[in-house]
């Protein structure tokens, strides 16, 4: 009997890491592969790369399907505990952490430099995609890379080695310490203080940090990323700036929220009492730059464990079915119930594709962006198309990202949703995962910005025309008259977007456009994935299927969302303040 494992039980993950060409990704990454001469455990070629890549997805798979599966259940039910002044960290979730550190598995997309693999973002996607599957709540811990990573594109050396190499190496787990009692969404309004050290050297010397931080996802983590008001008496986002600390005595934890789901990552009140820290980067960009930054690594994390969420839904739900026998057949022969699978299946792989996908755009846009920086750093000059390859994908990449955050966390919501109702009374009960799946879904699409603020993020791109050229390269496409058919559905869907968007600049109302915000980006999102579908479609007959129901069923939504942007609702606009006050 072959040893479980969520890597190789899963054909899906290893199909869109094939897909997306692994070599390439490696090739940029390494440049000229000399870091093997430096370091032992750097690849010498793109082949031993891909080799090490998914060898690190096999290890992950197998201690997610092992050893964190078989803890979730009693992490979910026993949680975390707090003294009133610290977290006591539930045994399981540390043994979890110590377990991921032994594979080396925390340091994924760190550089060598500071005790990291340097592995492009998508497999360490891949990889919390498998956690999540197993226990949501430790991709809480264990993907909160986003850190080190934040502290690696703006710190300076000493922070990187101070700060990044115990995170690389899994010494140290961080926290992103950003909201407060009355600054969730609104960043803007954080209060909590920065004072300037009193020598004026800003840059080397300690500030000290004062105040209350609340929700904070992990916040007994040993590095924290705080967001502070470093300018006496600004009140908007241009008086933040970001600040690296180790948590020490002058931070004390209040207490631990008593939470829907995600039990084993404790979400901590934090009181600060003159706690030293440093400021990372310049002053003044905290939120602007910084936190953006750090917020779009959290998004893609946060998909990857809605990702991981939908997919354990469908699949217990799936095998409930098969097993489950009413009227003298299994229930997943029944029309209402293979429906439902079906879409639950479709829309994990429809997630996956977008995801994988977006964390690739991710790296062909950083990974050039830093070899601008090391350029411009040795006074040698940088190409132009550098700068064009950073600038088309870091705006795709503003797209795809909150498209990525929205779909997969609605997802995970929605395959939860119909996980217990396929399992009736039994999906209900907690002798079985689903409630705790459904429960644990259910914040992913609040927390990281909720998918209304996803929608607010990536209508302006999608207006501006960032995705333009995609659209305009698959209408420019030929394909085999078995997806032909499915291909002009498609150029029907991209020119009903481009009229939408002409429609909505033509009224030049900014409420208006808010308003039906949320169906343009479904349509563009929803098109999106089609074109994905139908590449994958190419080379695959399973996936001629899957993008066959996916584009019917997209055809519908489009007419529909279309149709509401142009029929013009001011009027009811007005009766929603009728109705709500």
């Amino acid at each position: 009997m072959s040893t479980p494992n969520f890597y190789t039980d899963t054909p899906d993950i290893q199909y869109n890491l094939e897909r997306l060409d692994l070599k390439s990704l490696a090739k940029l990454l390494e440049e000229d592969f000399s870091a093997s001469k430096t370091y032992d455990f750097a690849p010498a070629t793109a082949e031993e790369a891909v080799e090490n890549y998914l060898n690190a997805c096999k290890i992950a798979g197998e201690l997610c399907a092992g050893p964190v599966t078989a803890r979730a259940r009693q992490i979910d039910e026993e949680g975390n505990t707090c003294d009133g002044t610290d977290v006591c960290v539930n045994p399981l979730v540390k043994q979890n952490i110590e377990d991921f550190r032994k594979a080396q598995l925390l340091g994924l997309s760190l550089p060598y430099q500071y005790g990291g693999l340097n592995m492009p973002q998508v497999i360490k996607v891949a990889i919390l995609d498998m956690v999540s599957r197993a226990d949501a709540s430790l991709m809480n811990i264990v993907g909160l890379q986003d850190i080190a990573e934040t502290v690696n594109d703006f710190g300076t050396h000493e922070q990187k080695v101070t700060y990044v190499t115990p995170l690389a190496r899994g010494e140290a787990t961080g926290a992103m310490v950003l909201t407060e009692p009355d600054a969730g969404s609104d960043l803007q309004a954080v209060r909590f203080h920065a004072i300037p050290p009193a020598s004026g050297d800003f840059q080397n010397d300690a500030w000290t940090l004062k105040g209350v931080k609340r929700f904070i996802t992990n916040g007994c983590g040993n590095v924290l990323l705080v967001l502070a008001r470093s300018e006496e008496g600004t009140k908007d986002g241009r008086g933040l700036s970001m600040f690296v600390c180790f948590r020490d005595k002058s931070i004390k934890i209040r207490r631990i929220e008593h939470k829907m789901g995600i039990h084993g990552s404790p979400t901590c009140e934090m009181v600060f009492d003159n706690t030293k820290a440093y400021l990372v980067g310049s002053r003044k960009r905290g939120l602007i730059r910084y936190v953006m930054a750090l917020m779009n690594g959290a998004r893609i994390g946060i998909a990857s464990q809605a990702l991981g969420i939908g997919d354990a839904a469908y699949r217990d739900a799936r095998e409930y079915a098969k097993s489950r026998v009413q009227f003298g057949k299994a229930i997943d022969q029944f029309p209402a119930v293979y429906e439902m699978l079906t879409n639950m299946q479709i829309k994990v792989e429809a997630g996956r594709t977008l995801l994988y996908e977006t964390a690739k755009v991710v790296d062909l846009y950083k990974i050039p962006e830093k070899r601008i920086e090391e350029l411009k750093a040795k006074g040698l000059p940088v190409p132009q198309e550098l700068h064009h390859q950073v600038s088309y994908y870091e705006k795709l990449a503003s797209v795809l990202t909150p498209w990525s955050k929205l779909f997969n966390t609605e997802m995970a919501n929605q395959n939860a949703y119909d996980g217990i109702q396929i399992m009736g009374g039994s999906g209900f009960m907690k002798d079985y995962n689903m409630e705790r799946y459904y429960r644990d879904a259910r914040i992913t699409n609040i927390y990281e910005g909720t998918s209304q603020l996803q929608v607010v993020a990536a209508m302006p791109g999608l207006m501006a025309g960032f995705m333009n050229k995609i659209y305009d390269e698959f209408c420019a496409e030929q394909f085999d008259d078995k997806l032909d058919h499915l291909a002009a559905k498609v150029r029907e869907f991209i020119k009903t977007i481009y009229a939408s968007i002409e429609h909505i600049k033509g009224q030049k109302n900014t409420h208006y456009t808010d308003y039906v915000a949320r169906r343009m980006v479904e349509m563009g999102m929803d098109t999106y994935i089609a074109i994905l579908f139908l590449g994958c479609a190419r080379n695959t007959p399973r996936k001629a299927a899957v993008a066959e129901i996916w584009i019917r069923d997209t055809e519908l939504k489009v007419k529909s969302n279309a149709e509401f942007i142009f029929s013009n609702r001011y009027q009811v606009i007005d009766l929603h303040k009728e109705i709500i006050g």
